[in-house]
C-alpha cells in the first residue's frame, strides 16, 4: 500500500475575484521507502503540497491518504495525533530549542507523546548515532555547525519512527558541502532504514539524490522524472527539465 495517496487535490485561498488556486487537482502516490523530491518555480504550490500532506492545512477538495488514513475525515485532535506519530518534519532553519542539548531536542517529540524520559532519550540517542552525532549528544545548538544542527533535526523527526518524513528545503540554509552531506544522509535513511521521504528543494543537485522528482508549475504536476542513481548525471538532466518549466 502506498504511504501517501493523493487524489485530485485542490487548494484555493480566498474567495471570489481574489481567490488564488495554489494546487489544482493533483494526484500522486508515494511508495514505502521512496525518496521523492518536489521542484518547481517559486509560488508553484510546493509548500502548500507539503502542508496538506502533513495535515497542517486542509484541502478545498480532493483527498490525502497518509498510511491509509484520510486526513480530511479526521477532527483536529486526531489530526494532531497523526502529525505527532505518523509524520516527521525537517525544516530549512532547523527549529531546535536553544537551551536543550542535541539529545534533549531529539527526544522532545517522544516525551510530548507521553514516552518516559529515559526511554525517549534512549530512542533519540539511537537515531543521533545513526546520523553521525554520537560525540555531540550533550552539545547545545549554538555549539554545533549548521550541518550538525540539521542532523539533530533529522534525528528528532526520525525518533518517533514515522510513516513519512517531510523535508522542506532541508539544505537551503547550508553551504554546498554540508548540503551534499545532508542529501546523502537522506538517501541513506531511505535505503538503509526504508524510510519514506518527501523533500521540497530548489537545488537540482540535491534533488538528484532522489528516486523520483515531481515537477510543479502553476499548481499542477507538469512532469516527472525517475532517476538513475548517478547524482552527477542526474543533476544535468534535472537542470534541463527545470529550464523548460
Amino acid at each position: 500500500m502506498s504511504i501517501v495517496m493523493i487524489d485530485k487535490l485542490t487548494k484555493i485561498y480566498g474567495h471570489g475575484e481574489t481567490a488564488i488556486t495554489a494546487l489544482r487537482e493533483i494526484s500522486l502516490h508515494i511508495e514505502p521507502g521512496e525518496l521523492v523530491a518536489v521542484m518547481g518555480p517559486s509560488g508553484c504550490g510546493k509548500s502548500t503540497l507539503l502542508h496538506l500532506i502533513g495535515g497542517l492545512d486542509r484541502p478545498t477538495s480532493g483527498r490525502v491518504l497518509l498510511d491509509g488514513q484520510d486526513l480530511a475525515a479526521l477532527d483536529d485532535n486526531h489530526l494532531t495525533e497523526i502529525r505527532r506519530r505518523k509524520v516527521g518534519f525537517v525544516f530549512q532553519f532547523f527549529n531546535l530549542i536553544p537551551v536543550l542539548t542535541a539529545l534533549e531536542n531529539a527526544a522532545l517529540p517522544l516525551m510530548l507523546d507521553g514516552i518516559k524520559p529515559a526511554e525517549a532519550k534512549q530512542r533519540a540517542q539511537e537515531w543521533l548515532e545513526r546520523v553521525g552525532l554520537v560525540d555531540r549528544l550533550e552539545h547545545r545548538p549554538d555549539q554545533l555547525s549548521g550541518g550538525q544542527q540539521q542532523r539533530v533535526a533529522m534525528a528528532r523527526a526520525l525518533s518517533t519512527e514515522p510513516a513519512l518524513i517531510l523535508a522542506d528545503e532541508p539544505t537551503g540554509n547550508l553551504d554546498s558541502r554540508a548540503g551534499d552531506e545532508i542529501a546523502n544522509l537522506l538517501r541513506q535513511i531511505s535505503d538503509q532504514w526504508e524510510q519514506t521521504i518527501l523533500m521540497v528543494t530548489h537545488d537540482p543537485r540535491i534533488a538528484a539524490y532522489a528516486d523520483r522528482i515531481v515537477f510543479l508549475k502553476d499548481g499542477t504536476i507538469v512532469d516527472e522524472a525517475h532517476l538513475s542513481g548517478d547524482v552527477s548525471r542526474s543533476t544535468a538532466g534535472v537542470m534541463e527539465r527545470m529550464e523548460g518549466l
